[in-house]
């Protein structure tokens, strides 16, 4: 089978693979104890942080790992919450944020939080406008994800940084799809706080991280913690951070390439779909707000789910959004945030690139989703008369 799944999770790299191992078996202590054996965990658990750091332009002090996203975002918002700029009950949120935002939120909300939810404008992007608009004297949270893990558009990070500084409201951005994908340097130092996860990088499932500006006196949500300075409870996985981190150098050592070969790739797979192009409804940005390894789209009068079905039957993993949403039979939320009906919804899928992408079984995904259409479009006029 072809995988174009990518955007959900990613296949372990072999030499991350290969760390984990022999950290699992060589330096198997636990970090927290005194003893030597403990003490070379600690060291490499230190040396894992201080090499993470250094590739996001971070502070170590504020970087602390987690068993993914999830967990990450969750830990990040609580955490920012414990210690607000102002005093306010006021949050907001994008409204294609991942389940993970949603789910806290909502928690939230019933805590007696009001949650404010952002759409998304035609190009896939918070306006910014709007946003402004919606900041009340008690507004103390911002939440929005670097980009978007459907369509993977690039939100402004930078400017709404900028107006949440000037505001006195923190930002906390879920990176996990940007992250080892583009340049997060540049937005890193200026939120409150940023996840990211291992399996997205092509590291181990179960782990993953989160930085909170060292300026921030957090309190944490699980108290009596000892691991991670008390930002959550639980031995180090000191293998899998280690083996997240030597996926993080090497996915991030070749953004650049990586970039280049992803835009062929997407033109190619546009460019395949010119046949049904009158049927297609692609969701992007422009090329500075968009990253290349996502394609978000849908196909008008095909269920998202029929075609998804088609392609597997073809050897074609394809998805219908985020995986951490299937479960639920309810559409992507992104479809949601650009104001699609609910029929249009369900004709969503995503299609994301990897490392393994290769030209050829883009092209072949192409043209076998425009066979799939024509067949259909034959079958149904066949059934009409």
């Amino acid at each position: 089978m072809k995988y174009f799944d990518f955007a959900a999770t990613t296949p372990l790299d072999p030499e991350a693979a290969e760390v984990y191992v022999q950290v699992a078996t060589e330096y198997y202590g636990n970090s927290s104890s005194l003893h030597d054996i403990g003490g070379q965990s600690a060291a490499l658990l230190e040396n894992c942080r201080e090499e993470l750091a250094k590739l996001a332009g971070i502070d170590k002090q504020g970087l602390f790992f987690t068993s993914g996203g999830t967990e990450g975002n969750f830990l990040a918002v609580e955490a920012l919450l414990s210690s607000p700029k102002k005093d306010g009950n006021h949050i907001i949120a994008g409204m294609a944020e991942h389940s993970s935002i949603h789910g806290v939120l909502n928690r939230l909300k019933g805590a007696g939080y009001e949650i404010t939810l952002l759409p998304l404008n035609s190009n896939g992007l918070v306006d910014l406008e709007l946003l402004v608009e919606s900041i009340k004297p008690g507004t103390i949270m911002i939440a929005l994800q670097h980009v978007n893990s459907e369509i993977g558009t690039i939100q402004p990070i930078e400017e709404i940084a900028t107006i949440c500084r000037l505001n006195g409201i923190h930002l906390h951005s879920d990176c996990v799809q940007s992250f080892g994908k583009i340049n997060v340097n540049t937005i890193a130092p200026l939120v409150s706080s940023f996840s990211f996860s291992g399996h997205k990088i092509y590291g181990p499932k179960g782990i993953g991280g989160v930085y909170v500006d060292p300026h921030i006196n957090w309190e944490p949500f699980f108290p009596g913690g000892s691991h991670e300075n008390g930002f959550r409870p639980g031995t180090s996985n000191v293998p899998a951070i280690a083996a997240m981190t030597v996926a993080a150098q090497k996915i991030t050592a070749n953004l650049q390439e990586d970039h280049h070969r992803y835009r062929l790739l997407r033109k190619a797979l546009i460019d395949s779909l010119e046949p049904i192009k009158e049927k297609v409804t692609i969701y992007q940005a422009d090329d500075m707000s968009q990253v290349a390894t996502i394609i978000g789209l849908r196909i008008s009068g095909i269920e998202g789910q029929w075609m998804m079905l088609e392609c597997n039957r073809l050897g074609f993993a394809i998805s219908t959004g985020s995986a951490c949403q299937i479960g639920m039979q309810s559409p992507a939320k992104v479809t949601q945030a650009l104001g699609l009906t609910t029929t249009e919804a369900k004709e969503f899928i995503r299609v994301s690139f990897g490392r393994s992408t290769c030209l050829e079984d883009v092209v072949e995904l192409g043209e076998s989703i425009v066979t799939i259409v024509n067949k259909f479009s034959a079958s149904a006029v066949i059934e009409n008369n």
